[in-house]
């Protein structure tokens, strides 16, 4: 949701065009994010000046305002510093004034972009007006530009840091955020912070840098001579210190800490002299992976400044002991990682859509998701990021699975098999209904949490519930140096490669089969499911080049859905036992994407309430894939034809009863798509593809955005 994108060089020539043009392009590859507006702001050529464009709707649409500006775009800057966003409207409509970046006063003192949601944006907002500050916007984010403005203002002891001026500010907010602030009083710096939304950090020098790691500063300071100020909310409520005193919330113990680490390595090259230097901030990866792969992911609480070429951390919170809250932000340095992503990875190449790019990767993905942990010649698996922790999990009381989406139907695929094959008590939760419940989690209790970026954020809410219970945490995620990654103990990474596509579908698939190698690894140690693991694995091998047999029906697929699904206004999709999961899944990309009203309805439910929907008129796809439940589907299907329902049939190459016609209407209307068969606990991953492709051409026939839907975004950073 929303993407920040920022540029900063320093003793490195660059004209204004060519600033533009990487602010654009930065925003261009986070569009999967989902957005309604998007705007940058750049230096102008008045000292301390701030030029905006601002566009509602596709950044293609903010290119061509650019273009078309009479700003001088061949001036040359040594050095500056430029922000972009593109905004997913949460208060206020999609307009210019309510489009990002957004400035605290006429002049633009400050300028900041923002993702997340300050809930009490509000009560600022209130306190800020009756202090005579101006508002133009209905955002939650000019509340905190404003706030900059009149910390400015009224604490004259914080002008000589601009750090310190945005800790201030930060300590104000309440809720979740990823800020990148630019000020005309600090010219050619830059300070950024997170609390629970993406932020990285890309470093481009043509030298090596000194370190590959910058030392965190843990530093509360409170400069001499600050004068006092009454919280906002209370006037006449006594006087407290500042730069720590909190606006609208009382003063914490964590007030008056002094430095705990001073040293911070700069950006230098080996021989210690400044070298030139460009810094890439953006809320994923593939923002910067054209300029760099050489990055550096911030925790939450992190204060990241930029200036003169080089960075700083510090950290916003303190404990009482000198040092830091607890969790991973407590490590002193964060690590200078390279990208393993290809540029190639997130273009089209010669497919029309992301979202067809990556249904026809999906034989290499899951191939890459097995690839150096399955030994096919000796049926061993090895998952290294969960090997010291095995003997825990498998002494544990239950496993709980908890996802959002997509990933909680890979969660339910893989119920069934877990269970068979642990012999421990399975549950799958949604983490919004998870929290909503406050479930009763145990410290012998091992909690699973999946999702493609790692970063969303009911998720992410649910596994600080569980760690707080001290139960162990397992992630499977596709973004290495995500949220849930770095904050889970061990886990899995699904390897799928980038996925730009809102609808998921290579994500899918490879969690689904990096949930059965997790089953399996689990069960290696009982003999008696010998015989069952290596019936699994040996259809694990077998998985791809099934897939590419699947994708190779994608024509008769296309017709199918012009001729029988696209002027349908409805869509039931049924199954039973591991096909349920492919039902919830097969109906959700539909929504998705084509905008038709689907529902995925476990079959042994038919009769009661779903049946009444059965006429000659509402599309039905039944999974009857063939399995220990296939006579009970014969069953279901049995009940729609004699209400003169004409459905369409995923069912496998060898099954004689559909191949014969044996199940019409008596119109003698019938139709099949027919998928390889496999081990009945990976038969779900076969019968998706079809389902994904039907959603696919559904929505190229129907003239919709296949790759962002309306009201969608890929990483869901908000609850």
């Amino acid at each position: 949701m929303c993407g920040i994108f920022a540029y900063i060089n320093f003793l490195i020539e660059k004209d204004r065009q060519a600033i533009c043009d990487i602010l654009v392009q930065g925003l261009a590859r986070q569009e999967y994010r989902g957005y309604d507006s998007a705007g940058i702001g750049i230096d102008g050529d008045a000292p301390n000046s701030v030029v905006f464009f601002k566009h509602v709707g596709k950044v293609a649409g903010l290119r061509k305002l650019i273009e078309s500006s009479p700003v001088d775009k061949k001036k040359v800057f040594l050095q500056q510093v430029s922000i972009a966003h593109t905004r997913w409207a949460t208060h206020g409509p999609p307009s210019e004034i309510n489009c990002h970046p957004l400035k605290s006063d006429p002049k633009a003192e400050f300028t900041v972009v923002h993702n997340g949601i300050v809930t009490n944006s509000g009560d600022l907002r209130l306190v800020l007006q009756k202090r005579g500050y101006k508002f133009e916007s209905e955002t939650d984010t000019e509340s905190v530009a404003v706030l900059s403005k009149y910390i400015w203002d009224t604490q004259p002891e914080l002008r000589n840091s601009f750090t310190n001026l945005v800790k201030a500010v930060l300590k104000e907010l309440q809720g979740s955020f990823a800020f990148v602030f630019k000020s005309v009083h600090f010219p050619n710096e830059v300070v950024t912070a997170r609390r629970g939304s993406p932020l990285l950090i890309g470093v481009k020098t043509e030298k090596k840098l000194k370190v590959d790691f910058v030392d965190v500063e843990f530093h509360n300071p409170e400069p001499e001579g600050a004068k006092e100020l009454a919280p906002l909310l209370n006037p006449g409520s006594p006087t407290i210190p500042v730069p720590n005193s909190n606006l609208l919330s009382p003063p914490s113990a964590t007030q008056g800490q002094k430095l705990f680490r001073t040293q911070s390595r700069a950006f230098m090259s080996e021989d210690g002299t400044p070298q030139p230097i460009e810094f890439f901030i953006a809320s994923d990866a593939a923002a910067v992976v054209e300029h760099t792969k050489r990055v550096l992911y911030l925790e939450d609480d992190d204060i990241a400044h930029i200036a003169e070429g080089e960075l700083h951390i510090h950290r916003l919170r303190a404990n009482t002991d000198g040092g830091v809250s607890p969790g991973r932000g407590a490590e002193q340095h964060r690590a200078i990682e390279t990208l393993e992503m290809e540029l190639a990875e997130i273009m089209k190449g010669k497919f029309d859509h992301f979202m067809q790019k990556e249904i026809y990767e999906q034989p290499e993905s899951v191939v890459n998701t097995m690839r150096g942990r399955i030994n096919f010649d000796n049926n061993k698996i090895t998952l290294g990021g969960l090997k010291a922790y095995l003997p825990i999990i498998r002494r544990g009381r239950r496993i709980v699975f908890i996802a959002c989406g997509t990933s909680y139907h890979s969660c339910v695929a893989t119920r069934a098999i877990f269970e068979e094959l642990t012999e421990i008590p399975a549950s799958v939760e949604l983490a919004s209904d998870f929290l909503d419940r406050k479930t009763p989690i145990f410290r012998d209790d091992v909690c699973v949490f999946l999702s493609q970026s790692g970063e969303t954020a009911d998720t992410i809410l649910a596994l600080r519930y569980c760690l707080e219970r001290g139960a162990l945490c397992v992630g499977v995620v596709n973004v290495v140096g995500s949220t849930i990654s770095r904050e889970t103990h061990c886990g899995i990474h699904i390897n799928a490669g980038p996925e730009i596509g809102v609808a998921s579908t290579k994500a899918y698939t490879s969690q689904y089969v990096a949930l059965i190698m997790m089953a399996l690894q689990l069960s290696e140690d009982r003999i008696s499911f010998t015989e069952r693991r290596n019936a699994i694995i040996a259809g694990l091998h077998a998985l791809p080049q099934q897939i590419a047999n699947v994708l190779n029906n994608d024509k008769a697929l296309q017709e199918m859905a012009r001729a029988t699904l696209k002027v349908s206004r409805s869509l039931l999709i049924m199954g039973r036992g591991y096909q349920n999961a492919t039902c919830l899944e097969g109906a959700l990309k539909i929504k998705e994407i084509s905008y038709m009203h689907s529902e995925g309805i476990l079959a042994g439910e038919l009769k009661h309430g779903p049946l009444a929907l059965i006429d000659e008129n509402m599309p039905v796809i039944i999974i009857m894939t063939r399995d220990s439940l296939y006579p009970k589907v014969q069953n279901a299907l049995a009940q729609v034809t004699a209400r003169k329902g004409a459905p369409i049939i995923i069912c496998c190459e060898d099954d004689p009863a559909v191949q014969n016609g044996m199940y019409k209407n008596e119109r003698g209307e019938y139709k099949a798509i027919v998928v390889p068969g496999t081990v009945d606990c990976l038969q779900g991953i076969l019968n998706i593809i079809p389902l994904q492709l039907l959603s696919y051409h559904l929505a190229v026939l129907n003239g919709f955005d296949v790759d962002f839907p309306r009201n969608l975004a890929k990483s869901v950073t908000t609850e």
